[in-house]
């Protein structure tokens, strides 16, 4: 009878194993499905110093370049804040996460990682939305004389105090202000470590202005759904 029992349990054992999708099938189909980009620096510039048209014309621009990239049926807003009275935090206007890049690799999970240095931007995983390194790469190697993306935003993600301007005039000067800028590659000159969204200030708005000091105006556009 002992026997039986035994034997009733292996056979029982056997079909619920033999009726589980194994690990590697599992896998395989997460490997076939990579996510969805929910993140990428802008291939081309709006071409017009500081002066994007304001929130509404950089979003625009994120959307028009997804949209190409075949990306166009998410909502996409550039990383962006404002200053003044009715200031906007950048890292107000992108969603929750988590977000891809083109080639399906999570970037970050969160607004707080993101922010707190768990993110996966550099000048490996900071591609447009075509899948290629930005413009800052000469043979895969960072070059620095296009590393620089308009932010106007402080490193936790959040408007530059009231004052000395540093959105040049809330994204609408080509001419006077200054422009809050984050390297993309996370490199000052040959030294690793430079934060993505807050690095410096530019010397003015013009396009002259922003090619001087290693940018062209790219921005980061984020799905925010």
């Amino acid at each position: 009878m002992m026997n039986k029992k035994r034997a009733l349990i292996a056979v029982a054992v056997t079909t619920a194993v033999l009726a589980l999708p194994s690990l590697s099938v599992i896998a395989q189909q997460d490997d076939d499905e990579p996510p969805e980009m929910g993140f990428f620096v802008t291939s081309t510039t709006k071409g017009d110093g500081g002066n994007l048209g304001g929130l509404a014309g950089a979003d625009a621009h994120c959307q028009s370049l997804a949209a190409a990239a075949g990306a166009g049926d998410r909502h996409w807003h550039a990383y962006l804040s404002t200053q003044g009275a009715e200031a906007v935090n950048a890292r107000d206007r992108i969603g929750s996460g988590p977000w891809a890049n083109a080639e399906g690799i999570i970037m970050a999970t969160s607004v707080e990682s993101l922010h707190y240095d768990n993110s996966n931007l550099n000048w490996t995983h900071s591609l447009d939305e075509n899948g290629n390194q930005f413009a800052s790469r000469i043979d895969g190697d960072p070059d620095f004389s296009e590393h620089d993306i308009l932010t106007g935003s402080q490193i936790d993600g959040t408007a530059m105090p009231s004052g000395q301007d540093q959105t040049c005039s809330n994204w609408t000067s080509n001419s006077e202000g200054s422009a809050r800028v984050g390297h993309a590659d996370r490199y000052s000159f040959m030294n690793p470590g430079s934060p993505w969204n807050s690095s410096h200030g530019t010397p003015g708005c013009t396009q002259e202005n922003l090619v001087a000091v290693g940018g062209a105006g790219l921005l980061y556009c984020f799905a925010t759904d």
